[in-house]
């Protein structure tokens, strides 16, 4: 069967669904260090949540006794990974790759949320 090509499929927002184990110490967290609020929530207990930060959009959805994967499970554009880097460790994260200018043209690292969800963070040089 051959493909058909589809110029005209327009894509709206993606964003990348993080599950965690404490959904109010994560909003805290994404709140205090990269300045993310709350716009929706679900359940009672919450066991969904959106958060919004500029043209960024994070969901967080609880799952108790949640173990992250050992890879990148999202990845997200800075305008100053510097300073992004300083607040994670401000913030006592911990940082899975140091800040570094790479050679495919990000200054980027990579750092673990307390549930362990890698976010590789970028800043276009």
């Amino acid at each position: 069967m051959p493909t058909k090509q589809n110029h005209s499929l327009r894509l709206g927002r993606i964003a990348a669904m993080l599950p965690v184990s404490d959904i109010e110490r994560s909003l805290q967290l994404y709140r205090d260090v990269f300045g993310f609020e709350k716009t929706f929530e679900n359940g009672d207990p919450v066991g969904f949540m959106i958060l919004r930060k500029d043209d960024a959009e994070l969901h967080l959805t609880l799952q108790k006794g949640y173990k992250a994967p050992a890879f990148n499970v999202a990845h997200m554009l800075v305008s100053d990974a510097t300073e992004t880097y300083r607040r994670c460790q401000d913030h006592g994260l911990r940082i899975i790759k140091r800040l570094q200018d790479k050679d495919y043209g990000l200054r980027a690292f990579v750092f673990a949320d307390p549930d362990g969800n890698r976010i590789d963070v970028g800043e276009i040089l």
